[in-house]
């Protein structure tokens, strides 16, 4: 009889850990959270003279993964600041043929994007985003 106790409290505390995981990954309604597993977004911008070319218009709300690649001949860096804030985010200047990703935590809104080198933002090194809320 004991033994039987014992493989129903097993059976039963296994059946109420897969039920606390499930609630963590689905949320109570069986939708998924913001908290479960959302992988950044990703946004690629090609720089060379004198302009930069975004991979795409607008990215979603949260963690973006934005890579500076650099197809010019001059160094290049980016600045991304959303319209009417005042925090910067910054990559650091890449040389000519390289590659530096950096990932942000962005708000909705439409960020102003630019090479901060010298004239190269006068010259057309700007862009604009959009980041949008989720879908």
């Amino acid at each position: 009889m004991t033994r039987r106790l014992d493989v129903a409290a097993f059976v039963l505390a296994a059946l109420v850990a897969v039920a606390a995981a499930l609630l963590l990954i689905l949320g109570p309604a069986g939708e998924e959270t913001a908290s479960a597993a959302v992988f950044p977004a990703r946004l690629q911008v090609v720089s060379k003279e004198f302009g930069l070319t975004l991979s795409r218009a607008s990215v979603p709300r949260g963690k973006v993964r934005v890579e500076l690649a650099n197809f010019g001949e001059d160094p290049h860096d980016l600045r991304l600041r959303r319209i009417g804030g005042t925090r910067t985010y910054s990559i650091p200047e890449t040389a000519p043929g390289e590659r530096t990703t950096r990932t942000f935590s962005l708000i909705p809104g439409r960020f102003r994007v630019w090479c901060a080198i010298a004239d190269h933002r006068a010259l057309g090194m700007r862009a604009t985003l959009r980041v949008v809320r989720r879908r």
